[in-house]
């Protein structure tokens, strides 16, 4: 079956795996709810959708690197942290840049597109690539169920997140945009300046 591994320790570890790698994605998730105050509950469920979505992948992704090509995803691992800043830089530098020039009247619509999620998603999840280096030992449907847990818990974490930038991105008005990419750019400084320490 593969399933030798499953315990209370595995739950355990997986779901706190889950809250380590969904810091980044909670704190996009609450500029995202910043930068639109006026979200519908079925676009705030998609976006967490999509963090998690990229939660589960990026480390089954990992295992598979691990169990096939390991070496070559050892050389790629150096540049985990080089993206992430490339990508949440665009996108908080593109939020930032719209929130200064937005006219008042424009103030509430700053909706981000599917395309600029999916960046986000990638970026926030990109270094838990490195998750599959934590699971290698795990069968594939036990690297499966970890990876699960990981995105039931990045979805709820984002969630939250998404709720609690709303929250305070009504009282901010015009300027959440500004606040929203600032955050993100300073995640993407977070986590790489985080991997030379």
């Amino acid at each position: 079956m593969g399933l030798e591994n499953i315990s209370f320790t595995f739950f355990f570890n997986s779901i706190l795996l889950g809250v380590g790698l969904a810091m980044d994605a909670f704190s996009v998730s609450m500029a995202n709810g910043l930068n639109e105050p006026k979200m519908k509950r079925p676009r705030m469920i998609g976006i967490a959708a999509i963090f998690a979505f990229f939660q589960i992948a990026m480390p089954l992704i990992g295992w598979g690197c691990v169990c096939t090509v390991a070496s070559q995803f050892s050389v790629f691992e150096k540049w985990i942290p080089w993206i992430a800043l490339a990508l949440l830089g665009f996108i908080g530098g593109k939020m930032l840049y719209e929130g200064i020039t937005a006219k008042e009247e424009d103030a509430h619509k700053g909706a981000i597109g599917l395309w600029a999620l999916i960046v986000q998603g990638v970026a926030t999840s990109i270094d838990a690539l490195s998750v599959g280096f934590t699971i290698a030992h795990y069968h594939f449907p036990e690297a499966l169920l970890a990876c699960l847990l990981i995105g039931v818990v990045t979805f709820l974490i984002c969630y939250m997140g998404i709720i609690i930038g709303k929250t305070a991105g009504t009282k901010l008005a015009g300027k959440a945009g500004i606040l929203g990419g600032t955050i993100l750019i300073l995640i993407g400084l977070e986590i790489f300046i985080t991997s030379w320490f």
